[in-house]
C-alpha cells in the first residue's frame, strides 16, 4: 500500500481515497469580528450624560440626606465637636418639644388636602380642557399661571386678599374675619392658596398624559356601549398609570416640603407650624441645634418615603398579576 503526501496539510493520504476538503478545519476558522454597538465617543457621551448627573445627585442630595441621618444621633452646634447621644433627640422631639405634634398634624392635613381635593380638581380641569373646548388654550394659560409663581409670591398675593381691613375677601363678603391671624382658620386659608397653585400643576401633567392616549381606545369603548364616565375610569385612567406615579410623587413632595408660603405670612407660627419650619429654626436659628434639626428632617424624610414606597409597591404588585 502506497501513500502520497497531502500538499495542503502535509500529512500522508492513502491512495484511492477521496480528495480531502480543501477548506481549512473549523477549529482554525477565524472568529467573526463583531462590530461595536457604540463607538468610543458614544460611550464617553453616555457616561458623561448619566454619570455626571448621578454624581451631582449623590453629592448634593443623598450625601446630605445620609449625613442628616448620622447627625440626628448627635448633639452638635456646628462649632464644638459633635457628641453621640443615641436616640435622645428623637425622644425629646416626641416628649418635650411642644411644636412637633401640631406641625406633624398640619403637614398631614396639608398632604391630605392636596391629595384628596387639589389633585382631583387638577385632573377634572385636564379632562375638561382635553375636549378642545373653545378658548382651551386661554384657560390652560390662566390655570397654569400660578405654577410659575414662587410660593413666597403666592403667599404675598393671598396676604393682600386675606387682609382683615382692606382685603378683597372681606370687602366682598362684608365680614371682618382675620383669615391669617386666627389660628382656627389660617391653616385652611393658606391651604386654599397652596391648592390654587397645585391645581394648575396637576392639570398640566394630566393634560399631557391625556394627549397621549390613543383615540381608538375611546372609540372602541364607545362601540361597546360604555359611557364617558365608564370610558374614562376603565379605559383612559388605567393608561395614565405613569402619570399617576409622577403626580403622587409631586404631591407628596409639595405637601411635605411646604415652607415659604407660611414663612412669608407669619414665619410658621400661631397655627401655621410645619416640620420644615421647625427644621429651619433649629438648624439655622440662634440655637444652632443641628443634631436636633437633623432628627426632625429624618422624620420628615421617613414620612415622605413611606407614602411613595407604599404606592410603588402596590403598583408593582398590580403589574405582576
Amino acid at each position: 500500500m502506497s501513500t502520497t503526501a497531502d500538499p495542503d496539510l502535509g500529512t500522508p493520504a492513502r491512495a484511492g481515497t477521496a480528495p480531502t476538503d480543501p477548506s481549512p478545519p473549523t477549529s482554525r476558522r477565524r472568529p467573526r469580528r463583531r462590530t461595536p454597538r457604540y463607538s468610543r465617543g458614544d460611550r464617553l457621551t453616555l457616561i458623561a450624560m448619566a454619570g455626571i448627573p448621578a454624581l451631582i445627585v449623590l453629592t448634593f442630595v443623598w450625601g446630605p440626606a445620609l449625613a442628616s441621618v448620622g447627625l440626628s444621633f448627635t448633639r452638635w452646634n456646628g462649632v464644638t465637636p459633635a457628641q453621640f447621644v443615641g436616640l435622645a433627640n428623637y425622644e425629646q422631639i416626641t416628649t418635650i418639644y411642644p411644636p412637633f405634634w401640631p406641625a406633624l398634624r398640619h403637614n398631614l392635613i396639608w398632604l391630605a388636602v392636596l391629595l384628596l381635593v387639589a389633585t382631583p380638581l387638577g385632573l377634572l380641569l385636564a379632562i375638561v380642557l382635553d375636549r378642545e373646548i373653545r378658548g382651551s388654550r386661554f384657560y390652560q394659560s390662566v390655570f397654569y399661571l400660578p405654577v410659575v409663581l414662587s410660593l413666597a409670591l403666592v403667599g404675598f398675593i393671598w396676604t393682600l386678599i386675606y387682609s382683615p381691613d382692606q382685603g378683597l375677601l372681606n370687602q366682598l363678603s362684608g365680614s371682618q374675619v382675620n383669615w391669617l391671624g386666627d389660628p382656627d382658620v389660617n391653616l385652611w386659608a393658606v391651604l386654599v392658596a397652596a391648592s390654587w397653585r397645585h391645581i394648575g400643576y396637576i392639570m398640566v401633567l394630566y393634560l399631557a398624559g391625556l394627549k397621549g392616549v390613543d383615540n381608538s381606545l375611546r372609540e372602541a369603548a364607545a362601540l361597546d356601549g360604555a359611557g364617558p364616565v365608564q370610558t374614562f375610569l376603565r379605559v383612559v385612567f388605567p393608561t395614565l398609570r405613569p402619570i399617576n406615579v409622577v403626580v403622587l410623587v409631586v404631591t407628596v413632595i409639595e405637601g411635605l416640603r411646604a415652607f415659604d408660603i407660611v414663612y412669608i405670612i407669619n414665619k410658621g407660627t400661631n397655627g401655621l407650624e410645619l416640620l420644615s419650619v421647625l427644621i429651619t429654626n433649629n438648624i439655622v436659628g440662634e440655637a444652632s441645634r443641628i443634631g436636633f434639626g437633623s432628627a426632625l428632617a429624618v422624620i420628615l424624610l421617613v414620612i415622605s418615603l413611606a407614602f411613595i414606597i407604599t404606592y410603588l409597591v402596590q403598583m408593582l404588585k398590580t403589574e405582576d398579576r
